[in-house]
């Protein structure tokens, strides 16, 4: 089916073609003409199947036949949890919307880099913000933006953003915008609590639940290396240049392993950086800049790279730290094979980690052999198992790659909403 057969108007039709966009996928089949009918939308796919453009292209088709105002008027509020997702989101809407009959405003705001110029984009008003929480909070206290006016609000990444480390900003949010609005909410996993919380917020919904078809699905070759952890930097040091890998990107659980393993490759003489939340915003983008660009051979990131990133033809994901979720562990791997490419995602299992990969197997449906190589077999068992410091020992208990047992702002705000507080 064509996107012709979609109700979507011609100068929508015509930034499709030049996007050369043959046929529109699942979840744009279905979201498109319920956002175009003003339905409120609960919509699941897989990470690269299009959700960007299965509610950008209805939304900017709404915006057509509105009256030119003077200042601009926000009416669509498009809510990220990242800055690099917010910059992707917000390119693409303009790239979509470049062929508009009137000119379209579309201003894409994140914290790390100063509010300053952002407040003077926002001079004259916006169509449509695309924005990161804590971000659009402080432009709306600058009195840059207001909300009264939003007619369709989208949540891009929804799971992450009714995470409890989101939800006192979220809650704020919601509280500025208009009660009579569209609500637009996607992501490529849905837990059962953010489930809950979305049928308090979303009007009679269309539910949206795209499977993944076997030819559709990503071709990824997933592996589980057995290595002991205090020996994971060496291993993949060897297995980069082995393999001669073009581009690898490798997850950990904290920025200090994020530096420490980046510092050790370079040691190594293998071009590395690392890239986590405390960078400067201009630090993060000329990473990904050089890593597109295949300047860069290696990037070790904590979890910020994993929801949104569109990196062509990334031939390898590595999970040096375990990921805390099985949810997390799709947006991960998904970085690879993208856009019909293949991919390669390597997952390193010690001893303190097996139990917590297992139950990463389970809710992923998986049963991966535990791979050796030779001169990194592992020696250690569970019971002996200590917690290396990107590389060396320690005498404290094991925690894996899951982060350590000391719990976060965010593990203390789950158990305080668990116990009912």
């Amino acid at each position: 089916m064509p996107f012709s057969s979609l109700g979507l108007s011609p100068a929508l039709l015509r930034a499709v073609s030049a996007k050369a966009y043959l046929a529109p996928t699942p979840i744009q089949l279905a979201a498109i003409p319920a956002v175009l009918q003003g339905r409120d939308v609960l919509g699941s796919a897989q990470t690269g199947s299009g959700k960007t453009v299965a509610f950008a292209l209805p939304l900017l088709q709404q915006l057509e036949n509105r009256s030119m105002e003077r200042p601009r008027r926000v009416r669509v509020l498009i809510l990220v949890p990242t800055r690099e997702l917010a910059a992707q989101v917000g390119e693409e809407i303009r790239k979509l919307a470049q062929h508009q009959p009137q000119a379209l405003k579309v201003a894409i705001v994140f914290g790390g880099v100063s509010i300053n110029p952002q407040m003077m984009r926002l001079r004259g008003g916006a169509d449509i913000v695309v924005a990161t929480p804590g971000r659009l909070l402080d432009l709306i206290a600058h009195n840059a933006l207001a909300l009264s006016d939003v007619t369709a609000l989208v949540l891009d990444e929804a799971d992450r953003l009714f995470d409890l480390g989101f939800a006192e900003e979220l809650t704020r949010i919601l509280e500025l915008l208009p009660p009579q609005r569209q609500n637009l909410f996607f992501s490529a996993t849905f837990p059962l609590a953010v489930q809950t919380l979305a049928q308090k917020l979303l009007r009679d919904p269309v539910r949206i639940d795209v499977a993944p078809e076997p030819q559709s699905q990503p071709d990824i070759v997933q592996r589980a290396i057995a290595v002991d952890a205090g020996r994971r930097t060496q291993l993949l040091c060897h297995l980069i240049q082995q393999n001669a890998w073009s581009r690898v990107l490798v997850f950990v659980a904290t920025k200090h392993a994020a530096e420490m393993v980046a510092d050790k490759l370079r040691k190594a003489r293998i071009n590395a950086e690392p890239f986590h939340g405390e960078l400067s915003q201009g630090k993060r983008t000329q990473v990904l800049a050089d890593f597109k660009a295949s300047r860069l051979k290696v990037v070790i990131a904590t979890d910020v790279a994993a929801r949104g990133l569109d990196i062509v033809q990334l031939p390898v994901v590595v999970n040096y730290d375990l990921p805390r979720s099985a949810l997390d562990y799709i947006h991960r791997i998904g970085r690879t094979g993208r856009a019909g490419q293949s991919g390669v995602a390597l997952s390193f299992v010690s001893a303190d980690t097996e139990a917590h990969f297992r139950l990463i197997e389970k809710h992923q449906c998986l049963n991966l052999p535990r791979e050796h190589v030779a001169g990194f077999e592992p020696v250690q068992t569970a019971a002996v198992a200590v917690t290396p410091s990107a590389e060396g020992t320690s005498s404290a208990p094991a925690t894996g790659g899951i982060k350590g047992k000391r719990p976060s702002k965010k593990d203390k705000l789950r158990a305080d909403a668990a116990r009912g507080q």
